[in-house]
């Protein structure tokens, strides 16, 4: 009997070890997903030997609000759009971290300083800044191609069916974009009735036309099936379509939406200390470089930025294809992550009605 506790003792001893040996992170999968592995997942079990596996989810906030209300997280890391990060954080669904655990940059800038403004919060370290921008099918707009968010909006100009994401968020901004509002006004005027009924009623000049998308993988989908003409997406899915896979898709920044993303630990991860771990590597300076040689999103710390230089194919220059391109932020919104953390719930209550009319 003595020995039967002695053995079970030591089997339990050793599946907890082992079990503690491994992480689960959840992400987005697609591009996107496959960016993360190359750059973080792969050095990260290399150097450590600890496993990462890896959970795709649309949008990884719903299912860690979920688990972490019912008491039963299996997810160790989770990578979130930077509003959910403060909204979660805010309910007590997360983890806080520790901002003096996260290195300093390769240069020796400490990292509070070397981060992007408002990138490290109480319960989120930005690891990209990407956009919510729009793409066309150049095949179909061979003669004339759309270059402002205007043109998005524009059936007469540019026939074809639109692919939107199926949420309040983003899709509100860039319509009063579209809708002539300066991009320094839009979320003064979303602040009050009028504006956020201006929103809409743009949005019902298309609605007839609207395919939604949920899942970032789809709109590059619809476009290389032609079941849209244009669609708005994350500006890195298209990046991975049109240079890695050769699509027809050209890009438009004008009215892009963009944002922080980034990595955050839900309250009650079962591997709490092997995940801010893999948080800390993750977000070094060299980690976030090179997940930029495999998708077209800006790295969240200053130094990293330096060592931004080609594509994966050894000859397309990263820089041009970034958000954060001085090109590409003529006419952009940074998304207002207070806004968005106050008003989610009712504004896509209100998209929701919207859309079952």
């Amino acid at each position: 009997m003595k020995k039967t506790l002695i053995l079970t003792t030591a089997l339990a001893g050793f599946a907890f070890s082992a079990a503690a040996e491994e992480i689960t992170v959840m992400s987005w999968g697609g591009a996107y997903g496959k960016s993360q592995i190359e750059a973080y997942h792969k050095p990260f079990m290399e150097k450590t030997g600890i496993k990462v596996i890896s959970v795709d989810a649309d949008n990884p906030a719903t299912p860690i609000k979920a688990q972490v209300e019912a008491g039963n997280v299996t997810v160790d890391v989770v990578d979130v759009e930077y509003a959910d990060a403060v909204r979660l954080c805010d309910e007590g669904l997360l983890e806080e971290i520790d901002p003096s655990i996260l290195p300093a940059g390769s240069d020796g800038t400490p990292a509070m300083d070397d981060f992007l403004p408002g990138a490290v919060t109480d319960c989120l370290v930005t690891t990209i800044v990407f956009s919510t921008m729009y793409a066309y099918d150049m095949e179909k707009f061979a003669d004339m191609a759309p270059t402002t968010i205007a043109d998005f909006y524009d059936l007469e100009k540019f026939p074809g069916k639109r692919g939107l994401r199926k949420s309040a968020k983003a899709n509100l901004e860039m319509a009063l974009m579209a809708d002539g509002v300066p991009a320094g006004e839009v979320y003064d005027l979303l602040e009050t009735d009028e504006g956020v009924d201006r929103a809409f009623a743009k949005l019902d000049t298309i609605k007839d036309s609207v395919v939604w998308w949920e899942a970032g993988a789809q709109p590059p989908q619809l476009l290389a099936d032609g079941e849209v003409s244009m669609t708005t997406a994350y500006n890195g899915r298209i990046f991975n379509a049109a240079v890695g896979e050769g699509q027809p898709f050209g890009s438009v920044f004008d009215g892009q939406v963009y944002e922080y993303d980034g990595y955050a630990i839900p309250k009650g991860a079962p591997n709490l200390e092997r995940a801010l771990e893999f948080l800390v590597f993750a977000t070094e300076t060299e980690q976030l470089a090179e997940q930029a040689k495999w998708i077209s999103y800006g790295p969240a710390r200053k130094s990293s930025g330096p060592l931004v230089g080609l594509y994966q194919d050894g000859k397309t220059e990263m820089g041009p294809h970034m958000p954060t391109s001085a090109d590409n932020l003529v006419n952009a919104l940074p998304s207002n992550f207070e806004f968005w953390a106050d008003r989610n719930t009712d504004l896509n209550e209100r998209f929701n009605a919207w859309l079952a009319k």
